[in-house]
């Protein structure tokens, strides 16, 4: 699968840009993970360790981590990084379902 691929796959698309390494990443696992279970169905959830995942994370000028980006039919609608709280996360992933 292709990046592209990834963003095409869903309506509303979340991506997350991580590594195992930050702890800033590992305090947001949760959030994504609650995250996942309340949009199940509306919206599909990628996460990709930058470390294995380097190529796309430098095509997309991703520079620092964690970084979401939010997609809607392909086209990205939204970016941060950082921590941020889950309602601040789920209400701007929301936005865009």
């Amino acid at each position: 699968m292709n990046y592209d691929d990834v963003i095409a796959s869903a309506k509303t698309v979340l991506v997350e840009f991580y590594a195992s390494w930050c702890p800033h990443c590992r305090a947001m696992m949760p959030v994504v993970e609650q995250i996942k279970e309340l949009l199940d169905g509306r919206v599909k959830v990628f996460q990709f360790d930058i470390d294995e995942n380097k190529e796309w994370a430098d095509d997309l000028k991703v520079e620092s981590i964690p970084t979401f980006i939010v997609y809607r039919d392909g086209v990205e609608m939204w970016r941060q990084s950082g921590e941020m709280a889950a309602d601040v996360l789920l209400t701007t992933i929301q936005k865009y379902v």
